[in-house]
């Protein structure tokens, strides 16, 4: 799923051929992103679009070759991909636009603002490839070869006769980064969607009639030029020399970075060019001395299962009660919001800006199958797209202390950026460690977890000032005790050193439904039967397993008469898509879920740590079923649980009408003799976090 859809989108004829463009955003300042080279389209971008989509209207189109464009035989020099970017600029109406080039691309937007400097109001020059250099264009590449190793790879009887080699080989030569893993996954997978002949096609009519200097020389639009000084496919001494032939161009040098640092840096290259496009002003600001405020939080909470936004909303309730004069707000997008205002927090306006995560890990869900660890990875533009939200936010306006709540995307892009730290951070998880749901010893999904938690572990090692507290969901027990891979530390051990632990966070006190009867008349629940009740959170993927409750609503009702069975769909599933069932109460979101799960006589539930924690603490029997490949729920959760000795794990598979009945009817028969969970987590997180606010005025 992507984090910003095309708000416009076509195909322009350009010499013959079909060009795909999209338009994204709006406003009155236009920036236009060019294709690089045809071995990918326009996916290059997606790092940056949703970002800029934000401030300005962004354009970018698939090269010829690729995407969605057309695949002509030829027709693939220099000339005609300027002629392409002008074609695209005027099927959307843009007179004049920034301009944004990426290596191969470079030629093209020099080009464009040499020869039409007035459809180019600023040049942006990336990853510069000008150069004159004919070693990668004569024999070496037209003639076979004895040996084909290293750069001698590129050659056009290789491309032919072992054309996915060369792409592995040549991406990965682009992102020469630590833990590139998914930029190489992405690079390789687009890199693939093409052919070598259209790729040879490029390199032969890729050669121009006049030099690198020749070109820079007629042009006179503001530049700004970013290279990667570890770039191993155009060395940083391409940039040097344009920054030399350009008179006022501005070189950013990345260190550290490759050949494609709007991929694997985007945070970083999105704030240059942004600066650079908007310069030299961004509008009138108003400063206020921090000492004349009252200190502010901002509390962004993961909209991955509501319990994160349940336990944030009772912690920042300690804070203010240990600190009455804070400001609380939230940045956060549904269905948190539908939690927070329910309760009467105050959601910020720039929570509008946000991508949805929630629906992506729908997208990425099949029956009662969630892989979490794939569908994380697979959501890094939209991570990082809403990392960007967080920046300008904090940007824009001051605040003390930020609060994250399993929100990766601020934990990972901090670490990746720790000089734009603007506040305290807190961070808050309820578990520690990508583990593989194919645990297999040197197999792809093993190899992949531990490479993140490798990076994770050297992040916080280098940069233990990012996480002014790092708080863990629960006791040191609760820590699974496995490696988190090949030659590194133990999850448990690792934990341990780098967290503190304030216990399990509760979003109400379990005293408060010590009466049952007065409880269960609130609710609208008899004396004279026993209420099952089936949830299954704030997303959409617990569809699968409502339809098997229901299914087994007949039977469950033959075997109990006296059961009433109720289904809450959450926020996220219309209960009209369930069909009518005898016996089988339907509702929809459910605020204060948590009190008729303490009011029920048995709970049917997913895998979800925070719901089966709020039964484990009020006591009820349930039922849970773990989704597929989701490691938490089939790892750290059950750990977790077995400690407390609460519930009953379910196999969605092996659950047909009869074994459900048959467990429901089982889990109403015995007592429950569950240990007591914290009922104090809450206070306990305040009192740690509070500190980092300073003393009071």
């Amino acid at each position: 799923m992507r984090a910003h859809e095309p708000d416009r989108e076509g195909r322009v004829e350009s010499g013959g051929t079909a060009v795909h463009w999209e338009e994204h955003g709006g406003g009155d300042r236009a920036v236009l992103f060019l294709p690089a080279w045809q071995l990918f389209d326009s996916r290059l971008w997606k790092m940056q679009v949703p970002y800029f989509a934000r401030h300005f209207r962004t354009l970018t189109f698939d090269p010829p070759g690729h995407g969605r464009s057309d695949r002509p035989a030829s027709g693939y020099g220099h000339d005609r991909m300027v002629d392409h970017a002008r074609a695209v600029l005027d099927a959307a109406g843009v007179e004049r636009a920034s301009v944004v080039g990426l290596s191969r691309g470079t030629w093209t937007g020099a080009l464009l603002a040499a020869r039409h400097p007035e459809r180019v109001e600023r040049l942006v020059l990336t990853s510069v490839a000008l150069d004159d250099d004919q070693a990668r264009t004569g024999s070496a590449f037209s003639e076979p070869q004895a040996r084909y190793e290293e750069w001698g790879k590129f050659n056009a009887h290789y491309w032919r006769e072992r054309y996915p080699e060369f792409v592995e080989f040549f991406v990965s030569k682009i992102f020469t980064e630590p833990h590139s893993t998914k930029a190489r996954e992405d690079g390789i997978a687009w890199g693939i969607e093409t052919t070598p002949e259209i790729l040879i096609a490029t390199i032969r009519e890729g050669k121009f009639d006049m030099s690198a200097a020749e070109l820079l020389a007629r042009v006179r639009t503001p530049t700004l030029i970013v290279h990667g000084v570890d770039d191993a496919v155009r060395p940083v001494r391409l940039a040097e020399a344009a920054h030399a032939a350009l008179p006022g161009s501005a070189l950013v040098r990345l260190e550290g970075s490759g050949h494609c640092p709007q991929v694997r840096d985007p945070v970083r290259y999105n704030l240059a060019v942004r600066e650079f496009l908007e310069s030299p002003a961004r509008g009138r600001r108003t400063w206020r001395r921090a000492a004349a405020r009252a200190p502010r939080v901002l509390f962004v909470s993961s909209p991955i299962g509501l319990g994160h936004s349940l336990r944030d909303v009772a912690i920042a309730r300690e804070l203010r009660a240990l600190r009455p004069e804070i400001e609380i707000h939230w940045l956060a997008q549904d269905p948190v919001t539908r939690v927070l205002e329910a309760r009467g927090e105050r959601v910020h306006p720039a929570s509008r800006f946000l991508a949805g995560e929630s629906a992506h890990v729908e997208s990425e869900a099949g029956e009662h199958d969630l892989h979490v660890f794939q569908a994380w990875r697979n959501m890094d533009e939209i991570l990082l797209a809403n990392f960007m939200v967080l920046h300008d936010l904090l940007e824009a306006e001051p605040y003390d202390l930020v609060v994250g709540d399993e929100a990766w995307e601020i934990d990972h892009f901090l670490h990746e950026n720790p000089e734009l730290k603007r506040s305290a951070f807190a961070w808050i998880t309820d578990f520690v460690g990508w583990l593989p749901i194919d645990p297999r010893p040197g197999g792809r999904e093993a190899l992949l977890a531990a490479d993140y938690n490798a990076e994770m572990i050297e992040q916080v090692a280098r940069f233990p000032r990012v996480r002014d507290r790092a708080l863990f969901v629960g006791d040191r027990d609760d820590v699974v005790d496995r490696s988190f891979g090949p030659g590194l530390p133990g999850i448990r051990e690792w934990t341990s050193a780098h967290y503190d632990f304030p216990g399990y966070v509760l979003p109400f006190d379990p005293a408060e439904f010590a009466d049952r009867e007065a409880l269960r008349a609130r609710l609208g629940f008899r004396p004279d039967e026993r209420v099952v009740l089936a949830a299954v959170g704030g997303t959409a993927v617990g569809r699968h397993l409502l339809d098997k409750v229901i299914a087994a609503g007949p039977e469950i009702r033959r075997r109990s008469p006296e059961t009433r069975l109720i289904v809450v769909t959450g926020p996220r599933i219309d209960p009209a898509a369930f069909p009518a069932t005898p016996g089988v109460e339907l509702r929809a979101f459910v605020p204060d879920l948590y009190a008729h799960l303490a009011g029920c006589d048995l709970a049917i539930v997913q895998g979800g740590l925070s719901t089966c924690m709020e039964l484990t603490a009020t006591k009820r029997p349930f039922l849970y079923f773990p989704l597929r490949n989701h490691f938490e729920q089939n790892v750290h959760v059950p750990h977790r649980l077995a400690r407390y000795g609460a519930g009953v794990r379910m196999d969605y598979a092996e659950a047909d009408p009869e074994t459900l009945a048959h467990a429901v009817a089982e889990g109403l028969k015995h007592p429950v003799l569950y240990r007591d969970v914290d009922t104090d987590g809450a206070r306990r997180a305040a009192d740690l976090i509070a500190p980092l606010l300073g003393a009071r005025r």
